[in-house]
């Protein structure tokens, strides 16, 4: 596997449980697994460019990433391919050196051409058919931190 420079990661059925926990007011809670945090705060320490990319706005999601050093959020993200390739203009790469976890159809169109894709162990059919590793870790069982350790830090 190429040395990544940029790694994507989806927020819900990803990093979370998938669930949306929803109060009168809105949403309220999200399930996000500790074991997560280390392996990503090893990639912002590396110089690796980590960001998310939510269909979804959540207070919630700003919090937990600046936990886990991660500077740049995107959400509410209609098309995460136009917002990828915007992403990979400006920071002057390559679809090949881009990683991208996600778990869902509207994942498939942003992680389809990149350089290294992942995804959690229930993801729906058609990522799994295109990624290069499924974790056997489910979504908030630490996938991402699994797929971070063995798979993009194994090769640095």
């Amino acid at each position: 596997m190429k040395k990544i420079k940029l790694l994507v990661l989806d927020v819900d059925g990803t990093l979370t449980d998938g669930k949306i926990y929803m109060g009168e007011n809105g949403e309220v809670m999200k399930a996000f697994n500790c074991h997560d945090t280390l392996p990503l705060r090893k990639l912002a320490g590396m110089g690796i460019i980590t960001v998310i990319m939510t269909s979804r706005i959540s207070k919630i999601v700003e919090n937990r990433a600046k936990e886990m050093h991660i500077c740049e959020v995107y959400q509410n993200v209609v098309s995460k391919k136009e917002k990828l390739d915007e992403i990979i203009q400006k920071k002057n790469l390559t679809y090949e050196d881009v990683g991208y976890i996600g778990d869902d159809e509207n994942d498939y169109d942003a992680m389809k051409n990149c350089g290294f894709k992942a995804c959690p162990n229930d993801a729906i059919e058609k990522i799994k058919k295109i990624v290069d590793y499924i974790s056997p870790n489910k979504c908030n069982e630490s996938a991402v931190g699994e797929i971070i350790m063995n798979n993009i830090l194994k090769e640095i």
